[in-house]
């Protein structure tokens, strides 16, 4: 036999967001419009370096202290900590009964694989391995825990004929899957739809994942940038952790601290006990020590510092309020010239219902392509939007070309 040539490995297709984001930048017709990427833009289509990033990376900079040492395996201790505050809250029972286990990842992707790979060596399964995951959900998190032998089960989230939340399906699967299962949960802004539970959808939530024993896995991408409140969006995380929920959660700071490149976040698992919480970070160490060795140590920092001091916090705040506050005048305004200027048939009030970074328009594949091609407007064949893409100068132009797709005007 002779040597390996890897003439026999399939060829992958491309990632279906970097092939969209790619054609976009081929186009070069003058008006093209990219609502594919999940990534903020300001109102004149740039990248936006938070205010807050350039003064702590100002501080790092003139610290004479500062060196490129290695972290921790388990990261920086004051970014952790900070993290954990953020989300779970400061008066949090978790941190105050040193229950709370606090890893830094490779941003939110990271955590959703460390914690995978917890669970698929350590949760005592009483079925094969598998994981609820809302229809939709994250592309990626499907890749992520089949990659660790978790297969992917979905349960119902999206309801077309409302363009909102199924909650009685969604309900329905918790009560009918068995005893401890695990259910992935979008803690806020639920990517792709834009569509989350009410406080009082979250109670019951909570109510039935108790009685069943299961295992609440939350993804928390984009606290803060959902709402502009940063305590807003946390508030299913920490009920459930109020409640006794058995949970963790995934942290990111890629949108709320518009830190993409960076790859910083948190994985945070909340045992029942201290000495459960001890033993769960001597094994996510040993996981994350043969996977990455230690993270790395620039974001980190540079959120550590915003954390940690009163101003900088403050102005990060100001700075989540500005971006939150453009998707929101954004979602307004692509409202009103669908329903007032346009009169665009159909029910339009899910885009200012829905919340966060995206929203499901609603429209069909079909629609889509047409957007696509005969508009140079790119977006996903689900119909989903990045309102970050829309912008003062676009927005009038997108409407019009959406109203023409519905009204079968191409």
């Amino acid at each position: 036999m002779s040597s390996e040539t890897w003439q026999d490995v399939p060829l992958a297709p491309p990632d279906s967001i970097f092939k969209l984001t790619a054609a976009y930048k081929a186009d070069t017709f003058p008006q093209k419009v990219n609502l594919g990427v999940g990534a903020y833009r300001d109102n004149d289509n740039k990248p936006w370096v938070l205010p807050v990033i350039k003064k702590a990376t100002q501080i790092l900079l003139n610290d004479p202290n500062l060196d490129h040492e290695y972290l921790p395996i388990t990261g920086l201790p004051e970014f952790t900590a900070g993290a954990a505050k953020l989300i779970l809250g400061a008066d949090s029972p978790a941190i105050a009964e040193g229950r709370a286990v606090s890893v830094q990842t490779i941003s939110g992707t990271g955590a959703n694989h460390l914690g995978a790979l917890f669970l698929s060596r350590f949760y005592h399964w009483d079925t094969p391995k598998q994981i609820y995951l809302s229809n939709p959900t994250w592309a990626n998190h499907h890749a992520i825990f089949k990659n660790v032998g978790i297969q992917p089960i979905d349960y119902p989230y999206y309801d077309p004929a409302t363009i909102g939340l199924d909650f009685e399906g969604f309900i329905a699967t918790l009560q009918s899957a068995a005893p401890r299962s695990v259910f992935l949960l979008h803690a806020c802004a639920h990517n792709p739809t834009g569509v989350d539970p009410t406080r009082d959808q979250w109670k019951h939530i909570a109510e039935v994942i108790t009685a069943k024993n299961h295992y609440a896995f939350f993804d928390c991408a984009y606290q803060g940038f959902a709402s502009g409140d940063l305590n807003n969006d946390a508030w299913a995380v920490r009920y459930f952790v109020e409640k006794g929920v058995p949970m963790l959660v995934c942290q990111s700071f890629a949108k709320n601290a518009g830190l993409y490149g960076e790859r910083i976040g948190a994985l945070h698992i909340v045992p029942p006990t201290k000495d459960a919480a001890d033993r769960v970070k001597s094994q996510l160490s040993v996981l994350q020590r043969s996977e990455i060795s230690n993270p790395p140590s620039y974001g980190a920092r540079l959120v550590s510092l915003i954390l940690n001091d009163s101003d900088l916090f403050a102005d990060w705040n100001r700075d989540i309020k500005t971006m939150a506050e453009r998707i929101i005048f954004m979602r307004n305004e692509l409202y009103r010239l669908l329903t007032e200027e346009l009169k665009t048939p159909g029910s339009w009030v899910h885009i200012i219902n829905q919340i966060g970074m995206f929203s499901f328009t609603g429209i069909n594949p079909a629609q889509s392509q047409a957007l696509i091609d005969v508009f140079h407007i790119y977006l996903t064949a689900n119909g989903r939007i990045s309102m970050a893409g829309l912008n003062t100068h676009n927005i009038r132009y997108f409407a019009e070309s959406l109203d023409k797709v519905v009204r079968g005007q191409v």
